[in-house]
């Protein structure tokens, strides 16, 4: 890390009052909000030492198909191979260093350098270098090709979503996700996420928040806003219906007791078979850190990428997915429709106390607040491993 970022990283005491039981802890201060030095740097030592969300699959629709996405300042490339397997290469020619992809394109034959015409396919493998002996001349004695593909980075696939690990280190991401996977089996049966996908429509819909990616994670950790913030959703699933969750040492938040969307809305989609009946109106809200966050309920499942486009700002991109394949049909356009509308509207009325949260962070006044003991668990247990990230980090 640079000497500057160096200069400007959080004091370890900072971050013991934050690791303190929740009664006497501090949160995180206001420069891991409002600190544009800090962005990068928790690109490399917060988000990029575990399993973070990049995009979602279907983003790349079809075999052949590539994209370029921007993760926090790095240039990056999702590219589906010939076989349907989805990779992700740094986004840069081995010869230059020239950005290889602007915008996404099914590929025909190869990944083409616009500077040399360097070539490669959609396995990262260098195939073409054209004139590298001289004109005509497309081989160099002592150049292989072998050694300089694209540099490539650890993948995972989970519920739709492509997850990242940039350092390359992290714990296999069968482990990762196995407490939350064994968790919701509970609801969803052996093997219930292999059930749920996309529809064709009322599935996805995209929100930029002026606001640090943190702040969203801690918002939805919690139900105490439920109140003021959601009075329409407080009306079907209350305040005093909400519990927390632990689940892990990266995985919290909170759950319901009566979610009946279906009826408010008017909904009819197929519910998973295994969900017990006795917990029918049962759903579960996880935060997967760093910047996935998980609902389930008995007729669909959603996830919300979120992507740090600066210290300020973050697009959060929802997904639904619904049970079955019939729930994708034409049948249950409707109810998809008004699921999808039901969300929009939750996660608007979010969008005003996120900000409002940001703003609040050019305040030397506020140290980094305060805690409910009994409301606010999940929230705490964010900022403790946001802490303990720092720490990590600055140890090291």
């Amino acid at each position: 890390m640079s000497e500057k970022t160096k200069q400007q990283l959080i004091p370890a005491e900072v971050l013991d009052a934050v690791r303190q039981p929740i009664a006497e802890a501090n949160g995180m201060p206001n420069a891991v909000y409002d600190d544009p030095a800090l962005f990068e740097f928790e690109r490399d030592n917060v988000l990029g030492k575990t399993w973070a969300g990049l995009a979602f699959t279907n983003e790349l629709p079809k075999n052949g198909f590539a994209k370029p996405v921007d993760f926090m300042g790095l240039p990056l490339a999702m590219m589906r191979n010939r076989d349907g397997e989805i990779k992700v290469f740094h986004n840069i020619c081995s010869h230059r260093g020239m950005i290889m992809l602007r915008e996404e394109t099914e590929v025909e034959g190869m990944v083409r350098c616009p500077y040399h015409s360097w070539t490669y396919d959609l396995n990262g493998n260098l195939k073409g270098t054209p004139h590298i002996g001289g004109v005509g001349k497309h081989t160099a004695e002592g150049f292989v090709c072998e050694k300089h593909g694209l540099k490539e980075v650890r993948t995972a696939t989970w519920m739709g979503i492509l997850f990242i690990n940039l350092s390359g280190d992290a714990q296999p991401f069968d482990e990762f996700i196995a407490p939350l996977v064994n968790r919701w089996e509970e609801f969803t049966g052996k093997g219930g996420f292999e059930k749920v996908s996309p529809a064709p429509t009322g599935s996805n819909m995209e929100l930029t928040v002026e606001a640090n990616w943190k702040l969203a994670v801690e918002n939805y950790c919690e139900a105490y806003h439920l109140p003021w913030v959601h009075p329409s959703l407080n009306t079907y699933s209350p305040l005093d219906q909400h519990y927390n969750l632990v689940i892990n040492d990266y995985m919290s938040g909170q759950g319901s007791y009566t979610y009946n969307l279906s009826d408010v809305a008017g909904t009819s989609l197929p519910q998973f078979t295994d969900w017990p009946q006795d917990k029918i109106r049962q759903a579960e809200y996880i935060s997967l850190y760093p910047n996935v966050l998980l609902g389930v309920q008995a007729d669909h499942a959603f996830a919300i990428i979120l992507q740090p486009q600066s210290n300020s700002r973050t697009l959060e991109k929802l997904q639904l997915s619904y049970v079955g394949d019939t729930s994708s049909g034409d049948e249950f356009a409707a109810c998809r429709s008004a699921v999808l509308e039901s969300w929009k509207v939750v996660f608007g009325e979010d969008v005003f106390a996120v900000e409002g949260m940001q703003d609040g962070r050019k305040s030397p006044a506020f140290t980094g607040g305060v805690f409910s003991p009994v409301l606010d668990g999940p929230t705490h247990h964010f900022h403790t491993w946001t802490a303990e990230q720092y720490a990590r980090a600055q140890e090291s």
